[in-house]
C-alpha cells in the first residue's frame, strides 16, 4: 500500500476529530481490544424487523447490523426477560443464578455469580449500562454492584411497575437512576437511554468499553408519541400493534443515532455491535409464522433476532444456521476480546466465534434447554423445551422436526420414541443438575448497609402466596439485617380511605403505628433490629376491619 495514502488518512482523522472537539488520538492501536455495544430490546419479537419479513416495519438501521455482519437464524432465549438477562450476564442457565421469574422476589440474581461486566472490567474495559437491568434493585444486586461502572437505568422490570418511585410511571420525563442517584430526565425513555449511551462511548473512546443498551421498549405500557404511531394506522393492525410498531420505529431511529456516533468517532469497525431481544412478542402479531408468543417455549416465544457486526472478523451477510443461545454470549465476547475467564467458572454456553468467522469444518451438535413458569420453583417438564439442531422436545411429550416443521405443527413423538426418550433423559439430568447448583431459595435483601441506606423494599421483590401487584396483595421480604441498631421505617400506602393502623413485623416482634384518613405515609421511629436474617412484613388495616393490606413500599433507614 502507498504510505502516502496512510499519512493522508491519518491526517484526515486528526482534522475531523479536532474539529469536533474529540481526542487527537485519531485511531486505536491494533493491539487494543475491540469495544462492545450490545443492544437488547424488551418484548420485541423475531418478526418485529423488516429483515425478518415484517410487511409493515422498516427497521433499516437495525437490519444494517445483520446485513453488514452475521444473522443467526436459530438463536434461542428464555420466554421472559429476567431469566434471559441472567443467562446473558453469566453464560449460565438462569436456574443456576437464582433468577426463575420476573417479579415477586424471583428475579434477583445471587451475588456470587460472575458477570460479563465484571469480567470485562477486570480486563481493562470501561463498563456502562443504559436502560433495564432487572436482576436486583438493592445492594449488592444493583448493576453498579455487579460490574457496571456507570449508567442511566431503571429499577424492576420496567417503567410503570411497583419499583418506580411515587409518580414515576411515565415513559416521558421518567425517573431513572443516573450512576445510582434518582433523577428525573426530560424526554422519551428510549431516547434518554440511547443519548446516554452515545455520551458514554464518546467519553471512553480512547479505552475499550462495554456499552450495554437495554431499552424497556416495546414493553407495556405502550407509550409513544403519536407521530410514530400514525404511519401504522389504517392497516388493520389493532391499537396495540400500532403502538408497538411505533415504539420499534423509534428504537430503530435511536440505533441509527448510536451507529452514527460510532462512525463519527471512527469506532464502528473496531466495535462488536450486537442487536438482540429478550423474548418473543407480548401479544399476537406478525411473527414469521412461528407458534406461540412471550411466555411460551414454542419458537414464537424463544426464537429472537441475534445480529452481530464486527468487520475485522465477520463477513457481511454471513448467515449462521446452527442453534445458539443466550448462554453463548459471555464466552463468545470473551473469546473475541481475548479475555480470560476466571478459573473454575462453570459456563453452560460455548464460544460462537468459530461459526461467526467461518472456521469450523465440524460443529458438534448439542442440546439447549429452556424452561419457565410462574412460581418459586420450577416443575420438571412444565413449560420446558430441549432443542437439538434438528429436533425439539416440548413439555416432555411433544416432539417436532425443526428442519421440516419449523412452525411446530406436527407432533411426531409417536413416530420417534427413541428420540423422545433420549431428550427426556437429557432434560431430567439437566433439571436435576441446575436445581442442585444452589436450590431456589432467593437472595436476601440487605438492610442497614452504608451504601444503600435507606433501602427501598417494593412489591417487585416481596414474596408469599398472597403477594402480587394489586391493591389487595400482601407479602413479605426475605431480608438480611447487616447491622444491629435503631431503624426508621417509612411505609407508603394508597391514600387512606379511613383511619387505621400499620404494622411492621420482623422476627418475633410487631410494631404498630396509627394513621388518619387521607394518609399516604406511615412513619415508625427508632425500631430496634438485631443483626439477623428473617422475613419482614409491613401491612395496614382500617379501623373496625380485620383484613390486612400490603403497603406499596417500605423505606428502611439505619439511624
Amino acid at each position: 500500500m502507498d504510505t502516502r495514502n496512510i499519512t493522508f488518512m491519518n491526517w484526515t482523522r486528526r482534522t475531523f476529530l479536532s474539529a469536533t472537539g474529540a481526542s487527537t488520538l485519531f485511531a486505536q492501536p491494533r493491539t487494543k481490544r475491540p469495544n462492545i455495544v450490545l443492544i437488547i430490546s424488551d418484548d420485541q419479537g423475531y418478526g418485529d424487523l423488516s429483515l425478518h419479513g415484517n410487511p409493515y416495519l422498516n427497521t433499516t438501521h437495525i437490519d444494517r447490523i445483520g446485513k453488514e455482519g452475521a444473522q443467526f437464524t436459530q438463536f434461542q432465549v428464555c420466554p421472559v426477560c429476567s431469566p434471559t438477562r441472567a443467562s446473558l450476564m453469566t453464560g449460565r442457565y438462569n436456574y443456576r443464578t437464582g433468577v426463575v421469574d420476573t417479579y415477586l422476589g424471583r428475579s434477583m440474581m445471587h451475588t456470587d455469580e460472575v458477570t460479563l461486566p465484571q469480567i470485562l472490567k477486570q480486563a481493562g474495559y470501561r463498563t456502562g449500562i443504559f436502560g433495564k437491568w432487572h436482576l436486583g434493585d438493592t445492594y449488592p444486586m444493583r448493576p453498579l454492584d455487579r460490574g457496571f461502572e456507570e449508567g442511566v437505568y431503571i429499577k424492576g422490570g420496567g417503567i410503570g411497575q411497583p419499583s418506580d418511585p411515587p409518580a414515576g410511571s411515565s415513559y416521558t420525563n421518567p425517573f431513572v437512576y443516573e450512576n445510582g442517584k434518582l433523577v428525573q430526565k426530560k424526554g422519551y425513555c428510549t431516547d434518554i437511554f440511547f443519548r446516554a449511551a452515545q455520551e458514554f462511548v464518546a467519553a471512553h473512546r480512547e479505552e475499550p468499553f462495554f456499552c450495554y443498551v437495554a431499552p424497556n421498549a416495546p414493553h407495556d405500557p405502550l407509550e409513544i408519541a403519536d407521530a410514530y404511531v400514525a404511519p401504522f394506522r389504517g392497516k388493520n393492525l389493532g391499537a396495540k400493534t400500532e403502538k408497538v410498531y411505533g415504539m420499534v420505529a423509534n428504537l430503530d431511529e435511536n440505533v441509527a443515532n448510536l451507529i452514527n456516533t460510532l462512525e463519527k468517532l471512527y469506532l464502528l469497525d473496531d466495535t462488536i455491535l450486537i442487536f438482540m431481544t429478550d423474548n418473543g412478542p407480548q401479544h399476537e402479531r406478525y411473527n414469521a409464522g412461528m407458534r406461540g408468543i412471550k411466555a411460551s417455549v414454542y419458537q414464537g416465544g424463544i426464537r429472537v433476532p441475534f445480529l452481530v457486526r464486527f468487520p475485522p472478523r465477520i463477513k457481511p451477510g454471513w448467515e449462521v444456521n446452527y442453534i445458539a443461545a443466550h448462554i453463548d454470549i459471555l464466552p463468545t465476547l470473551a473469546d473475541f476480546c481475548r479475555v480470560r475467564l476466571p478459573e473454575n467458572l462453570k459456563i453452560d454456553g460455548r464460544s460462537l466465534v468459530p461459526v461467526l468467522t467461518g472456521q469450523p469444518s465440524q460443529w458438534p451438535d448439542r442440546t439447549i434447554f429452556t424452561q419457565w413458569h410462574r412460581g418459586d420453583e420450577p416443575v420438571l417438564f412444565q413449560n420446558a423445551a430441549a432443542r437439538t439442531q434438528r429436533y425439539k422436545l416440548v413439555n416432555g411429550s411433544e416432539l417436532y422436526d425443526m428442519d421440516n416443521d419449523p412452525s411446530e405443527a406436527k407432533n411426531i413423538a409417536v413416530a420417534k420414541p427413541e428420540i423422545v426418550s433420549k431428550l427426556r433423559q437429557e432434560m431430567v439430568a439437566w433439571f436435576q443438575e441446575v436445581s442442585e447448583t444452589r436450590g431456589y431459595a432467593p437472595p436476601r435483601i440487605f438492610v442497614g448497609t452504608e451504601v444503600d441506606n435507606p433501602v427501598v423494599l417494593t412489591r417487585q421483590d416481596w414474596r408469599g402466596p398472597e403477594a402480587g401487584w394489586d391493591r389487595t396483595s400482601i407479602g413479605f421480604w426475605e431480608v438480611d439485617v447487616r447491622a444491629k441498631g435503631n431503624y426508621e421505617i417509612l411505609l407508603r400506602i394508597p391514600a387512606a380511605k379511613d383511619d387505621g393502623e400499620a404494622t411492621v413485623h420482623f422476627g418475633m416482634r410487631d410494631w404498630k403505628q396509627k394513621f388518619t384518613k387521607g394518609s399516604e405515609e406511615v412513619r415508625f421511629a427508632a425500631l430496634a433490629f438485631d443483626a439477623r436474617k428473617g422475613r419482614l412484613e409491613a401491612s395496614y388495616s382500617y379501623s373496625g376491619s380485620n383484613s390486612k393490606l400490603g403497603v406499596l413500599m417500605a423505606e428502611i433507614r439505619r439511624m
